[in-house]
């Protein structure tokens, strides 16, 4: 049996959030619409800003809080999440279960095309499933499809925010990024690659909830070499950028269905 064989169309499984969230203690739900991101320099901004309210907590080696906060009179949710597939999709589950059903991922990805300069917004629609979990949420297959992706341009649009639309490589192997398996994505047209969208999508597919997902390009992989532009040098100007982009696109996704 390979992992081509591991999915199971029941959506119930032996160990489900709901059995787990209870013996946690009385939680207040979160907001339909909550934000995720991987950075702890944005995450600091938005604390600062809105001082929300702890609402519950995810055990993942370290204490993922889930938070409540208002902007412009909405309520959403917020948590800063973790690198790699496996613990975004435990933490999503239980987003999910906590009430959350419009979720907005934004993190930064590597560029496969030079163009991408660091910190433009790119927009997956589809991602290579080079990683583990989605083949537990949805039927075996290369790729997996970004159904908010075109919503998610018409908002980005509307804001007059610039973007790059297109396909992502998802991998969990972050050392095992090599120049063939670079091409290869290149040439299928990926612009990306990263390390959660295909198992965060899969998740949404199975539960019923909408991703919403953008990445800021970081360092970038073209040939047989590695530029590491920004990365772990993010400036100041670019996470305000970036924070302001995605609440401006949370507000937008808060008015789908009031």
């Amino acid at each position: 049996m390979s992992i081509l064989d591991t999915f199971d169309p029941s959506p119930e499984a032996i160990i489900m959030p709901k059995l787990i969230r209870p013996a946690r203690g009385a939680e207040t739900p979160l907001p339909e619409t909550v934000l995720v991101t991987f950075r702890k320099e944005i995450t600091e901004r938005l604390l600062q800003r809105f001082a929300p309210e702890v609402v519950g907590a995810c055990a993942l080696g370290r204490t993922v809080q889930l938070y409540r906060f208002v902007c412009e009179s909405k309520p959403f949710g917020f948590y800063n999440t973790l690198v790699g597939g496996a613990p975004n999709a435990i933490l999503l589950e239980q987003a999910i279960a906590m009430g959350g059903r419009r979720i907005l991922v934004f993190g930064t990805c590597g560029a496969l095309r030079p163009d991408l300069t660091s910190g433009h917004f790119i927009l997956p629609t589809e991602a290579y499933r080079d990683e583990g979990v989605s083949y537990h949420y949805a039927p075996p297959g290369d790729w997996i499809r970004v159904p908010t992706a075109q919503r998610l341009g018409e908002i980005f649009d509307e804001l007059g925010l610039p973007y790059t639309k297109g396909r992502t490589w998802t991998t969990d192997a972050f050392f095992r990024e090599t120049p063939r398996n670079t091409q290869l994505r290149r040439e299928q047209g990926c612009l990306a690659v990263e390390m959660e969208c295909a198992s965060l999508m899969a998740v949404a597919q199975l539960r019923g909830a909408e991703v919403y997902q953008f990445f800021y390009a970081d360092d970038c992989l073209t040939g047989n070499t590695w530029d590491r532009r920004t990365m772990g040098a993010e400036t100041q100007d670019t996470q305000e950028r970036v924070l302001a982009a995605a609440l401006a696109v949370a507000l937008k996704l808060s008015a789908i269905n009031p």
